[in-house]
């Protein structure tokens, strides 16, 4: 598994290898665009080429992914909402898929109490609907859309996998739309992974639900908040509630090993440090360690 990072890209996304490299981050995360913002200018031509030539170059960097805004809401009742939210996700999955990145990754929003139910067809054909508009955008096939799970707050949806793999039966169980874990969204909906035996039964939910073949990558975080607390609070690897250990269970499972495992950790303030990347292999190897020995 490789571990990675949310990288700023202050100065240009190109600055994101110059970081991720010497912090020691074998993978990568950007907001492509600004993440406060409905519309925002692509990249030049001449920076999209710059990426995509520096990423070649980077040889201890393997995956660059995109986070979607957290503004965009595919579930909302509101038609002017529901009308941004698809523009937006169109235009970063064109810019993320002119860099050359492997997906962007996507909150889908909330409900807002309608249930599920009431809106699953609409997410569906907003989700299919970006990949064909970011691939005529982008003039070749759109990136992925990596769809997170969420913490469970409110009307959220994607608090367990049966809900995502509700949306993508939805939308023809297309092939660009795969899976982000949050480990910190894990915990805070409820579901327990401390022990060897909890993370066998976690992979199995996600085997036979999602499907662990669309598991694109992790966001790796311990959590401020207690278990089943339904918060999106991310704390420091071994500084919160889920601990050092849980999460080493977690990171060495095999069926996971193929994703990158991406910090969003605060850090000191200004997110994920050289320091936080250590902390994260360590514990990846004690995991490691561990499961040799079962």
């Amino acid at each position: 598994m490789r571990i990675g990072a949310q990288i700023s890209v202050a100065g240009g996304v190109v600055k994101a290898f110059d970081r991720a490299e010497e912090m020691g981050a074998e993978s990568v995360q950007i907001f492509a665009l600004s993440p406060r913002r409905w519309r925002s200018a692509a990249p030049p031509d001449e920076v999209i080429e710059a990426f995509r030539t520096r990423a070649k170059e980077a040889t201890t960097i393997e995956g660059v992914y995109c986070h979607a805004p957290y503004l965009i809401n595919l579930g909302t009742g509101n038609d002017a909402l529901r009308d941004k939210s698809f523009d937006c996700l169109v235009e970063h999955l064109a810019v993320a898929t002119s860099l050359g990145t492997q997906g962007v990754v996507l909150h889908i929003g909330s409900h807002l109490g309608q249930g599920l139910d009431a809106v699953t067809a609409r997410i569906a054909e907003a989700l299919i609907g970006a990949l064909e508009g970011a691939t005529k955008l982008a003039g070749e096939p759109s990136t992925k859309i990596l769809i997170e799970n969420t913490a469970g707050a409110g009307g959220t949806i994607g608090r367990s996998f049966e809900e995502l793999a509700t949306i993508i039966d939805a939308a023809a169980n297309d092939s660009r739309l795969g899976l982000c874990v949050d480990t910190q969204h894990l915990f805070a909906s409820g579901v327990a992974y401390a022990t060897l035996d909890e993370v066998d039964a976690v992979m199995e939910e996600i085997r036979t639900t999602v499907g662990l073949e669309r598991l694109g990558c992790l966001h790796l975080n311990d959590s401020k908040v207690a278990f089943g607390s339904n918060r999106d609070r991310h704390e420091n690897l071994g500084e919160g509630e889920i601990g050092a250990k849980a999460l080493a269970n977690f990171l060495s499972h095999p069926a996971i090993a193929h994703a990158p495992a991406l910090l969003e950790v605060p850090g000191d303030g200004s997110g994920p440090r050289e320091s936080d990347v250590i902390v994260a292999k360590k514990i990846l190897a004690t995991g490691v360690r561990a499961r040799k020995r079962r």
